[in-house]
């Protein structure tokens, strides 16, 4: 006769079997993902707490080297999903590569500064050495260029001495001293805080600036639109699991030692400027508002950037956004 111990033993080996058995029965949605990407945080929040398999699919996660090897990936269909940018989809879209963009985050870069620079203004660039990440069309330096010429009057390119190159770089350059000024992503920003250094405009600033009545999502997960029509139930699962475990990561203090981990934070500072801007960019707005948005966006980068930056598209593809409600 089995012991009690015995028993529930059993039983709890078949639960977990019954399990296994299930979510290898569900769809899979296969995410490309960067080594220090935010997506890895909530995917893992996502595998941790069961969204997946809750949400009817099983989420597999794929570690890519980088941009380039992420975009090859999903036009390639070695995975379903990566977090893509807006424009890059747009100009898909726009060339017969229907995809299907799910606001990811709002958050986006900002020019940093030593904290006593004597730089408190845009028009304070001038003649000044300032690093971009990324390079000539990077839209973040786009828009800065944009706002430096409407609200200071200055052409950042002919007065700024300007230095393009890789995030990773050109943030290491800033506290070295070799930079004045350093237009860098959202999650460098918040690494370079608790050394000192201040911002002094933000991405999200410059476009509310330009027209735009809220923070704008300008990342998102891309689909392509076959793959939301060949699996539509994953999908809407992957967009709940996703939102899920946002709401978790914003509400549920513990659910942060399932990421933190993965932040490569040294120190509670670091820890704690990550996690607040990534939980202000999470998307908050209607699909009408973010997409008027955008278009607004759009229009403005399609002058600055021309052709190489969109292609020949005249707008946002008409079905870009995915719509959680309607789909799934």
């Amino acid at each position: 006769m089995l012991s009690r111990r015995a028993m529930l033993a059993a039983g709890l080996l078949g639960g977990l079997a019954t399990r296994s058995a299930r979510a290898a029965d569900l769809p899979t949605i296969k995410l490309g993902s960067l080594p220090f990407g935010t997506s890895t945080w909530e995917a893992a929040v996502i595998k941790a707490r069961g969204l997946d398999t809750a949400n009817g699919f099983t989420l597999q996660a794929t570690k890519l080297a980088g941009n380039d090897a992420a975009r090859i990936s999903f036009v390639g269909g070695q995975v379903d999903t990566i977090i893509g940018d807006l424009l890059w989809a747009s100009r898909l879209g726009n060339e017969g590569q229907a995809l299907r963009f799910i606001p990811y985050s709002t958050s986006e870069g900002a020019v940093m500064v030593p904290a006593d620079s004597p730089i408190k203004t845009l028009k304070d660039l001038a003649g000044k050495k300032l690093g971009v990440s990324g390079g000539p069309l990077d839209k973040n330096w786009l828009l800065l260029k944009a706002q430096a010429k409407d609200a200071a009057g200055i052409d950042l390119e002919r007065e700024a001495e300007i230095a393009y190159g890789a995030p990773p770089l050109i943030t290491l350059k800033l506290e070295q001293g070799a930079l004045d000024a350093a237009l860098t992503y959202w999650t460098y920003c918040a690494r370079l805080e608790p050394k000192g250094f201040r911002r002094l405009v933000r991405a999200e600033d410059i476009m509310r600036a330009l027209g735009t009545s809220g923070d704008v999502s300008l990342i998102g997960y891309l689909f392509h639109a076959a793959t939301v029509a060949e699996k539509p139930a994953a999908v809407g699962g992957f967009y709940r699991a996703s939102r899920a475990a946002k709401d978790m990561l914003a509400s549920d203090p513990t659910t942060w030692t399932i990421v933190r981990p993965l932040m490569d934070a040294p120190d509670d500072a670091t820890f704690e400027a990550l996690k607040r801007e990534f939980l202000a960019g999470t998307p908050q707005r209607s699909l009408a508002v973010e997409r008027a948005d955008a278009g607004k966006l759009y229009a403005v980068l399609a002058k600055l950037g021309g052709e190489r930056l969109v292609g020949t598209g005249s707008g946002l593809p008409p079905d870009l956004y995915y719509d959680g409600s309607r789909d799934g």
